[in-house]
Formats: C-alpha cells, sequence, structure tokens
C-alpha cells in the first residue's frame, strides 16, 4: 500500500458502518443470534461497537478499528482490514444507487470510513483494490488440494467458479481484536 495512505489509517483506524434491518442485508437478529434488543446492546457494549436504535426497529452499529496491526506471531507490521471490500465503491453501481435511494446514504447495509469519520471517495477504495490485485496470486485447484492461509498477512478472496467444492474450513489460536 502507498505509504500515505497507510500512515492515514495507521493514524485513525478504519470505521465501519452496518445498518440492520435496511431494505436488504442481514437483520439484527441474526447478525447477533438473538431476538433481544438488550442482548445486542450488552454485545456491542464488550466489543466497543456504538449502536443506536431506529424507531422503526432498525439497528446502526458503528465501530473503528486499527487498520495496521502486529502480528501476534512474527510481529510484522500488518495491513488486516476491510476497508475496500465492505466499501460502498465496491458495490455494483445500480445496486448502490437503488440503496441509496430507499435508504438514503446513511441506511447502506454497510460501508466503511477513516477512523476519524471522514467518508473514502471512490480513488482511495480503487486504489487500495488496485493494490490487491497487483498483488494477486491464483492457484488452479484440483481434487485433492489443500490451501492454509494465515488469515492475518494474507488477503484473501475467490474468483467466480462452477461445479461443486467442498470446503472445510478450521481456525486456531484465535486473537483478539480490539480497538487499540
Amino acid at each position: 500500500m502507498p505509504t500515505a495512505l497507510v500512515e492515514r489509517f495507521e493514524r485513525h483506524g478504519w470505521e465501519l458502518r452496518r445498518t440492520h434491518n435496511g431494505p436488504v442485508g442481514v437483520d439484527w437478529q441474526s447478525a447477533f443470534a438473538t431476538t433481544e434488543p438488550a442482548e445486542a446492546e450488552q454485545y456491542c457494549r464488550e466489543n466497543d461497537i456504538a449502536y443506536t436504535w431506529a424507531p422503526d426497529g432498525t439497528l446502526r452499529t458503528r465501530r473503528i478499528r486499527p487498520a495496521v496491526r502486529r502480528h501476534p506471531g512474527t510481529g510484522e507490521r500488518i495491513w488486516f482490514n476491510q476497508i475496500a471490500f465492505l466499501n460502498e465503491w465496491t458495490m455494483d453501481p445500480a445496486v448502490r444507487e437503488y440503496l441509496v435511494f430507499e435508504a438514503g446514504p446513511d441506511g447502506l447495509p454497510f460501508n466503511t470510513r477513516c477512523g476519524d469519520g471522514s467518508p473514502l471517495d471512490r480513488a482511495t477504495v480503487d486504489l487500495i483494490n488496485e493494490v490487491y490485485e497487483a498483488h494477486t496470486v491464483s492457484e488452479p485447484w484440483r481434487d485433492g488440494d489443500v490451501l492454509v492461509v494465515d488469515n492475518l498477512r494474507t488477503a484473501h478472496s475467490r474468483l467466480p467458479y462452477r461445479g461443486e467444492r467442498r470446503i472445510a474450513v478450521a481456525l486456531a489460536d484465535p486473537v483478539t481484536v480490539s480497538r487499540s
């Protein structure tokens, strides 16, 4: 990532805003695995997530997290966030336009900002995605292949595919992600 971009997000972190119960997306009951608003609120308080309830029962959450952290095993500085992935500029333009029309810019099911609250422009999100694209390594899969990924050191995703595939996921040594 360009130094100036990394420094900006190191200084401010990144913010994730979620709207639960909007025209699309995950309702708060599914997201928090409860039908009790008090339980969702307790989870938010315990995990440094700001929240507000709209009169119609929509829950909006906001969390600020570091964009650059230290790897718990190696100590190296790592770019670890979902700034571009969960940003409005990664949505299909027609979908984004419809959602903004229906719910307003603050009613999107998800969106990211700089941790100081400033919105991200398309050029910043495109730049992050261009860096990911420039460093993408694709591996063709064959029956019996196994892929091991360090989730902290590797930005990963998948390309569209056809046919059946079976994926097993195992997690070990969970890392607690705090605001600092």
